[in-house]
């Protein structure tokens, strides 16, 4: 994918995930399954995690070059971003302790809402002005996947609102199932 793609890409499912959540009861946003994030803190991972990306692509590339060197490989495909962090999460994999969400409550959906929509847009203009070749050249650490190229990060981004956007709907029916009364 070029550049304009993945941005566009990054907005649909960041989109997707968002009106999801607007759309959500205030009890389905707040409720979770034993041992599960609620919906509220699904939300709350993908602000924390999203802004150190957004922040990122925001620092001069001679600097990032400095901190983290440069690609010595070609770029992981979508495809491949997605099949090493599930790979990852198979083995164990969880999020450090910096992206793990507080308990959320309704009073903060709006507010988190506009906070990730202000980090995606801003994150998508900061992409564009990327070369394409910046985006293959330029490293930035993730904490589960190692190094990542810019866009390796702007795919990884992508799909990890798309798998917790996931979860949220799983989340849901599994309360709605465990909350219905069977007869004896």
């Amino acid at each position: 994918m070029n550049k304009t793609q993945i941005t566009v890409l990054l907005t649909q499912k960041h989109n997707a995930f968002m009106e999801e959540i607007k759309h959500l009861s205030d009890n389905d946003f707040i409720v979770a399954p034993s041992g599960k994030w609620s919906a509220g803190q699904q939300l709350d991972h993908i602000v924390r995690s999203a802004g150190p990306v957004n922040l990122a692509f925001s620092l001069p590339g001679f600097f990032l070059t400095l901190a983290f060197g440069k690609a010595n490989r070609p770029s992981r495909t979508y495809d491949g971003v997605v099949e090493k962090y599930q790979a990852k999460l198979a083995l164990g994999g969880k999020a450090p302790s910096q992206f793990i969400p507080k308990r959320v409550s309704v009073n903060q959906r709006n507010q988190l809402i506009k906070k990730l929509e202000r980090i995606v847009q801003s994150l998508t203009r900061r992409a564009e002005k990327y070369t394409e070749a910046q985006l293959d050249n330029l490293l930035l650490p993730h904490p589960l996947l190692g190094k990542l190229t810019f866009r390796e990060m702007l795919y990884f981004t992508a799909y990890h609102v798309e798998h917790h956007h996931k979860q949220v709907i799983a989340n849901l029916k599994e309360t709605t199932k465990s909350q219905r009364v069977h007869p004896l």
